[in-house]
């Protein structure tokens, strides 16, 4: 029996948070305690000596944020056994499970399993839908029985790293910063949500809605936040690769996974 279950993930938009809550749920745990690295302020220091981790992040042209690597700093372990998570919107999850393995192996835990699921794109929109609702009712019962299976492995006392999908050198990163989403004033109430959910805390309300985009990471958590569709992601580069990932990347993908 597995007494505890460490969910370490940063979720702006939700979909990773609820694959790992899915995992967790198949690993049976007796306890859960989530490390939310998702908001300003949420950098943590732990030591996690017990139980079993799961860390799990978004993937962004391929890589693990950087914004993660930085609120993970201060976490590491003894030896705990790790699940590696990434969620992806449908197009490639690339480098990003084998940079989050080589970051956790250095952080001392013990690598036993990863999982690349797929969630709505951040630039998915009604009219160019990418992996709308993903990770949907299915998502998460694979999710769920890859929990047991591991759950299963440790139980078995096997706790091997598996072979991993990926390249090394990992692909370069894709500089972010200078495109954000815009507020459209004629349907904005003003109520704060969009900074509310912000994960690099750029966005500011008062009197109108402002955006620091040099901050911005395009994760769009206040697109998807809005209750009034006031915010949207507008700019002409992005709608550019909006229609190729749309043109590219509309047939379902089904998780891959390493055990």
């Amino acid at each position: 029996m597995i007494e505890q279950a460490y969910l370490i993930y940063f979720s702006p938009t939700g979909t990773t948070r609820k694959i790992s809550e899915s995992i967790a749920r198949g690993l049976g745990a007796k306890e859960v305690i989530h490390y939310d690295l998702t908001l300003p302020g949420a950098n943590c220091e732990a030591v996690i000596t017990r139980g079993v981790a799961l860390i799990g992040v978004p993937v962004y042209a391929g890589r693990v944020p950087e914004l993660c690597l930085t609120r993970m700093a201060e976490i590491t372990s003894t030896g705990v056994p790790a699940i590696l998570v990434a969620l992806y919107g449908n197009r490639e999850f690339e480098d990003a499970l084998i940079e989050l393995r080589d970051v956790s192996t250095v952080k001392g835990f013990q690598v036993i399993a990863a999982g690349a699921f797929i969630g709505e794109h951040s630039y998915s929109t009604p009219a160019s839908p990418i992996a709308k609702d993903r990770p949907d009712t299915e998502d998460q019962k694979l999710a769920f029985e890859f929990g047991r299976k591991i759950a299963e492995k440790i139980a078995q006392g096997k706790l091997d790293t598996p072979p991993i999908a990926g390249n090394l050198p990992y692909k370069d990163r894709v500089k972010l910063g200078g495109i954000a989403p815009e507020t459209e004033v004629q349907k904005c109430t003003l109520c704060g949500k969009c900074a509310e959910v912000c994960p690099t805390g750029v966005v500011g309300v008062t009197d109108s809605v402002l955006t620091d985009a040099a901050g911005c990471v395009m994760c769009c958590a206040c697109v998807k936040a809005c209750a009034f569709d006031a915010r949207a992601l507008k700019h002409q580069k992005i709608g550019e690769k909006r229609a190729l990932l749309v043109k590219n990347c509309s047939v379902p993908k089904a998780p891959t996974l390493f055990v």
